[in-house]
Order: structure tokens, then sequence, then C-alpha cells
């Protein structure tokens, strides 16, 4: 008899493909309808990857600026007027280019951002339910403790005040009796007379 597979073996979309830590809460989210199956809790290193790898066109044309930038300062320094125009213009078209890339990427990814930010939303609220069941059963567990530190000091109160009235009675009988020194006494008396 085969056993089914496990949740651990369905293929992770494209863009999650390095994550280790895979919450239970994606699995819901595979197994259902849920529009957030695409999505799941990730570090800040992963999300860095994640949108490079979504929007790679935006760390290029950041890296075509800077590098025009650098340019245009080194032919600054040499006195290489028509150099440094060129790479201001480089740098210029690579502004340019960065911002339509973001532009484009933002209705591009639109949609994600907007599943995106409900998952947060859904994992926050799961986050904090979390949170007050454990500090309800928290509160529990200390509500039982104490209870159980009343039971155990009602019960040591309890064999002291019986200790107590047991030597009281003990003391209120050597004072009827006389105690045996007043016994002893009396005897005394007794044999002199």
């Amino acid at each position: 008899m085969e056993e089914p597979p496990s949740p651990l073996s369905k293929e992770l979309p494209s863009s999650f493909a390095g994550n280790k830590y895979i919450p239970p809460f994606y699995f819901e989210c595979q197994e259902s309808d849920s529009p957030f199956r695409d999505f799941y809790e990730e570090s800040r290193w992963q999300k860095f990857t994640r949108k490079l790898k979504e929007e790679p066109l935006i760390p290029i044309g950041c890296g075509v600026t800077c590098w025009a930038l650098w340019g245009a300062t080194k032919s600054i320094r040499r006195g290489d007027s028509l150099n440094a125009q060129k790479m201001f213009r480089m740098r210029l078209y690579g502004q340019f280019f960065t911002v339509v890339a973001m532009v484009a990427g933002s209705f591009y990814y639109n949609s994600d951002r907007i599943l995106r930010k409900e998952y947060d939303a859904v994992v926050q609220e799961r986050k904090a339910q979390e949170k007050r069941n454990a500090w309800i059963k928290e509160l529990e567990a200390r509500d039982l403790e104490e209870k159980e530190w009343r039971n155990k000091l009602a019960k040591v109160r309890e064999k002291q005040k019986e200790e107590v009235e047991a030597r009281q009675a003990k003391e209120e009988k050597v004072l009827r009796d006389g105690g045996p020194i007043t016994r002893a006494v009396n005897e005394i008396k007794d044999r002199i007379q």
C-alpha cells in the first residue's frame, strides 16, 4: 500500500525555489482555491532576490546610471568636456530607463502586490491570534499554578492550626492535671502529712 505524497513534495513557484522555510499556511493555501497560493513568508534577503528576479531591469538601469556618473566624474577630472557631456547624457538615459522600468514593473506586478498585501494582512492576523492564544494559555497555566499554590498553603495552614490546637490541648491537660512536677510535689506533701 503506497503512502500519499507529502505536501513537501509539491513543486514551489519558480520565484520561491530557493526558500528553505515553508510555513504550514503555505500548504493550506496550495490545497485550497486561495489567491495566496503563490505566497508565503520570506526573509529580507529572499524578498530582495525575488525582487531582483521579478524586475531585473531596474538594477541594470541603476548600474548604467552609476557607471555613467562615474565616467562623467573621471572625464571632468581629466578636463575632457566632450566625453563628460556624453557621460551625462548616458546618465540621463540610464535614469530614464530605470524610471520606465519601475513604472512598467509596477503596472505589471500590481495584482501580485495587492495579493501580497492581503496575504501579509492574513499572516499578521494569524500571528496576532497565535500570540493571543499563547498569552491565554500562559494565563491559564499561571492561574492553575496559583490555585495549586493556594491549596498547598491552605493545607500547610490547616496542619499548623491542628498542631497549635494539639499543643494547646496538651498544655490545658497539663494545667488541669497539674503536670508531673505538681503531681510530684503533691505526693511529697501527702507523705509528709
